[in-house]
């Protein structure tokens, strides 16, 4: 399976079709949050309708809360849910945790753990791979702003326990970092002109399963 992903396009939308072009054939799309700059939701449409492909996507700090109602009406929701696609287990939670900067989308740690905990007991169940889509990075992986680490704490209990998280949020922490078997990846700014593409070849369930990542730009 091959996945698109993008993060942070704060509706600039202008390098999205570059970098489609630039990937080949695609499975799905993820889209980690802020895909709008604070609104308004309705935009979301804009980028959604340039894919036909399949759509999992959750919302960013910076995005108004209405827009759960456009991802929703699109089919593209994955915020604070779950869904088993192409053999591998997909969990989204949108938002990030507290910032400085009372963004509209900001949610308390404990209810980030909280949520998150009912998400993952239901994917575990599964018995497939697991894919976190998430805005927040988890905290002490890409998620470095002058040299503090700002990403989320609950997110970071998964690692080890999830195949890969694709996160954004953090404009200047574009890369990929792997711990405990974990692999985290943020595509960078797509409002920049940064993408990832990563394949995943599932096997023996009870075994991790093959990824490779590759950061693309315009």
């Amino acid at each position: 399976m091959r996945l698109f992903a993008i993060a942070d396009p704060h509706g600039n939308y202008s390098a999205i079709k570059t970098l489609l072009e630039k990937s080949g054939k695609i499975d799905a799309v993820l889209i980690a949050g802020d895909i709008t700059n604070f609104g308004p939701a309705e935009k979301a449409f804009e980028l959604i309708d340039m894919f036909s492909h399949k759509i999992m996507a959750v919302p960013g700090n910076c995005d108004p809360l209405s827009i759960l109602e456009v991802l929703d009406r699109s089919s593209a929701s994955l915020h604070n849910d779950l869904e088993t696609f192409g053999g591998i287990t997909f969990v989204g939670f949108g938002g990030s945790n507290p910032t400085p900067f009372c963004t509209p989308f900001e949610i308390e740690e404990c209810d980030i753990e909280s949520n998150l905990e009912k998400l993952m007991a239901d994917a575990q169940d599964r018995k497939k791979p697991i894919v976190l889509l998430t805005h927040a990075p988890p905290y002490g992986l890409l998620d470095t702003v002058g040299g503090t680490h700002v990403g989320c704490r609950s997110l970071a209990k998964y690692l080890g326990v999830v195949s890969l998280i694709v996160c954004g949020h953090i404009h200047e922490a574009r890369g990929i970092k792997e711990q405990s078997g974990t692999i985290v990846v943020n595509p960078g700014m797509a409002a920049a002109g940064f993408a990832a593409l990563i394949d995943i070849e599932t096997g023996d369930p009870t075994e991790r399963p093959k990824i490779d990542v590759r950061l693309i730009k315009a």
